[in-house]
């Protein structure tokens, strides 16, 4: 939680700046997205690979390990299509977009804003940084309202690293691994999925 909020701190006080301060000409205007893109997936798949629970994933088989991950992509966007037309000047393909950074909010947003626009990039960008802190801060609360299950499918991407002590905590450590599988499966997807939407 604490380096969520360090992250949207630093990007608040970044817009105050750049806003007030005029010192944006110090940006240089330079396209550096593709070669932080490229850092962002490599530095995914070294912390993939090195994971601990790796080897017990490898264990599993079967369709069900895919049902957490694939109710958490159908969830998020049956909530685009209820709620997805009330922002205005958004697409529902970018709307799409911004669902499927499922929390992850470094990388959606890169991706999003190299192709549609860094306007559209910082609206993943607190889009996604915001799933992640709902999830943590109400993570005792939907446990106990819906299921176990509930703080796993909140925490999308991130039940695997930044949610996964308080879904620990509140859903068990009998459900670790699930939530393990679930945001590793929604990493991996992210860039796929992103990059679909952008391109419409």
């Amino acid at each position: 939680m604490r380096n969520s909020l360090g992250l949207f701190a630093v990007f608040i006080i970044g817009t105050l700046i750049s806003v007030y301060s005029g010192l944006d000409f110090l940006l240089v205007i330079t396209d550096y997205s593709d070669m932080v893109l490229i850092a962002l997936l490599f530095t995914i798949s070294l912390s993939i690979g090195r994971d601990p629970h790796i080897n017990d994933i490898k264990k599993i088989t079967g369709i069900k390990v895919l049902l957490a991950p694939i109710s958490v992509i159908v969830g998020s966007y049956i909530g685009v299509i209820l709620v997805g037309n009330m922002i205005p000047h958004i697409s529902f393909f970018d709307s799409l977009a911004i669902a499927s950074g499922f929390g992850y909010y470094s990388l959606s947003s890169v991706i999003i804003a190299d192709v549609k626009g860094e306007a559209l990039g910082i609206l993943a960008l607190v889009s996604n940084l915001m799933r992640e802190m709902i999830t943590i801060l109400s993570a005792p609360l939907i446990a106990k309202l819906f299921n176990k299950l509930a703080p796993i499918a909140a925490g999308g991407a991130t039940s695997m690293d930044t949610a996964l002590p308080v879904i620990i905590r509140y859903s068990g450590k009998e459900f670790m691994l699930i939530a393990i599988i679930n945001g590793l499966v929604l990493t991996l997807l992210v860039p796929v999925l992103v990059g679909i939407f952008v391109q419409f």
